[in-house]
């Protein structure tokens, strides 16, 4: 199994990026699919969320900035980023779940200039 998160870099605050993690080895569809970010010095905290239905639940810090996607066609799931505040910097991981079943990316340093 295997979850390989892209999409990361240096913005300017207000800026937008998307991210993306595309995974092998596992039956996508059926996964709840998940982005998690980790600031320095942080926990790693809960972003956003996307079930296999579609239904998706956001963290109230970047609820109305942040939007999450999947596609199950191509095993990723997507974050779409924008307005970006520099306390949106962090490493963001995506995160697969299926029942007791969990598989974490490796991360991507996404960094946002004021």
């Amino acid at each position: 199994v295997q979850l390989q998160a892209f999409g990361g870099g240096l913005v300017q605050a207000g800026g937008s990026l998307r991210l993306s993690c595309t995974a092998s080895g596992i039956i996508f569809d059926i996964y709840r699919m998940g982005w998690y970010r980790q600031a320095p010095g942080n926990k790693r905290e809960f972003v956003a969320v996307v079930y296999s239905t579609g239904t998706t639940n956001y963290a109230d810090s970047v609820k109305g900035r942040f939007t999450i996607s999947r596609d199950n066609a191509k095993n990723t799931v997507y974050l779409q980023m924008n307005s970006l505040k520099p306390e949106d910097t962090a490493v963001y991981y995506c995160k697969s779940e299926w029942r007791a079943t969990m598989y974490w990316g490796q991360g991507t340093l996404v960094t946002v200039s004021s």
